[in-house]
C-alpha cells in the first residue's frame, strides 16, 4: 500500500509558497500544530477560530517559529450557522482562491444540549458546521489549482457502537450517550469526505476531498471526556497513556499527509500506522463510511438543514488575490 519504506514526517511537507490554507479550530492542539507546519513550509494560514484572543496567542506561538508567518484570523464559531456564513463572507472579501481546508475542529458534549439553530450540539459543530462551510468556500477552493479539502475524523466512527440514526440524529428519542453521540458525529465526517469526492468525481473541478484521522493524541480534547480522563491527561501524567497515546506532533501527521503530500488521491483516508499511534498511512475505513446510499441520504439531510446547497456546475476558474 506504501511506497516509501521510509515513515513520513513534517520534513516531507513540499514547498507551499504562495498557498493560502484553512484551518478550523487552529488555536490549540492539533489545529495549533497542523497550522505551524503549514506555515513553516511557507503557506499563508488563516486561522478559524471561535476566539479572537486565542487566535492571537496561537498566532504568536507560531511566529516563536517561524517569524515571518502570515496569518490571518477569521472568527468562525461552527455551532452558529450565522457565523459560518459571516466567515465564509469574509473569506470572499479577503481572498481569490483557498488551496486547502483542514476541517479540524471538533468538540463532545458529555451532556445533550442545543446550538442556537437546534441542531444537538456535538452533530452541528462536528459535521453540520463543517459542511456548510465547505459549501460555502467551495468556489474558493475549486478556484486553486489543486485544491484539497481534509476532513478529520477520528478512530471513534469505527467504533462497534457507532451508527447514525438519520431519523434521529439529534437525540430527540433515543437516550443521550456523549461519547456515542460524538461516534456518529465523526461517522458523519468520514462519510462527508468521501460523498463529497464523489460528487466532485464527472465534473471539471480539480479539487480533492481526503480524509484523516489523527489515532489517539495527548491533546486539550481530553477535556471533553470528563473529569476522570482530563486529570490523567494532565503534562504530569501523560505518562499513563503513552502505551496507546502519541504526541500533537505525530497526531496532526494524517491530516499534513492529507493535506500536502503530492502523492495523495482524492478519496483516500489517512491515519497512523497502529489503531492509535504511529506514522502517518493509508488507513481503511469502516464499513459504514463506503455506504454510498448511507451518504447520499446523509448529504441531502445535511442541505436540508443547513440551507447550504453545493454547486458542482461547471466552473471557469478564478484568479489568486
Amino acid at each position: 500500500m506504501e511506497n516509501k519504506k521510509a515513515p513520513w514526517t513534517a520534513g516531507d511537507i513540499p514547498d507551499l509558497q504562495g498557498r493560502t490554507a484553512i484551518v478550523t479550530g487552529a488555536s490549540a492542539g492539533l489545529g495549533l500544530e497542523t497550522a505551524l507546519r503549514l506555515a513553516e513550509h511557507g503557506a499563508r494560514v488563516v486561522l478559524a477560530c471561535r476566539n479572537a484572543d486565542k487566535a492571537a496567542a496561537a498566532a504568536e506561538a507560531i511566529r516563536q517559529t517561524v517569524p515571518d508567518a502570515e496569518l490571518p484570523f477569521v472568527e468562525l464559531d461552527l455551532a452558529s450557522l450565522k457565523s459560518v456564513h459571516r466567515a465564509a463572507e469574509r473569506l470572499h472579501d479577503d481572498f481569490g482562491r483557498i488551496d486547502l481546508l483542514v476541517n479540524n475542529a471538533g468538540t463532545l458534549s458529555r451532556e445533550r444540549t442545543v446550538t442556537e439553530d437546534g441542531f444537538e450540539t456535538t452533530f452541528g459543530t462536528n459535521h453540520l458546521g463543517p459542511f456548510a462551510f465547505t459549501g460555502l468556500v467551495l468556489d474558493l477552493l475549486r478556484a486553486a489549482p489543486q485544491g484539497r479539502v481534509v476532513t478529520v475524523t477520528s478512530a471513534a466512527s469505527a467504533k462497534k457502537g457507532a451508527r447514525l440514526e438519520l431519523d434521529d440524529l439529534f437525540y430527540e428519542r433515543r437516550p443521550y450517550k456523549g461519547f456515542q453521540a460524538y461516534a456518529q458525529s465523526k461517522l458523519a465526517n468520514v462519510l462527508f469526505a468521501f460523498e463529497l469526492q464523489r460528487q466532485l468525481n464527472g465534473t471539471d473541478a480539480r479539487l480533492s476531498s481526503i480524509a484523516a484521522h489523527p489515532g489517539a493524541a495527548e491533546s486539550d480534547f481530553a477535556q471533553n471526556f470528563g473529569p476522570a480522563v482530563a486529570f490523567l491527561a494532565q503534562p504530569s501524567l501523560r505518562w499513563v497513556f503513552r502505551v496507546f497515546m502519541q504526541s500533537v506532533e505525530m497526531g496532526a501527521l494524517p491530516t499534513l499527509r492529507a493535506g500536502t503530500d503530492p502523492d495523495a488521491q482524492a478519496g483516500e483516508f489517512f491515519g497512523p500506522t497502529g489503531s492509535t499511534k504511529g506514522y502517518p498511512v493509508l488507513n481503511e475505513a469502516c464499513e459504514q463510511a463506503h455506504d454510498p446510499e448511507l451518504a447520499a441520504r446523509l448529504w441531502t439531510q445535511s442541505e436540508r438543514l443547513t440551507g447550504v446547497t453545493y454547486q458542482f456546475g461547471e466552473f471557469n476558474g478564478g484568479t489568486a488575490d
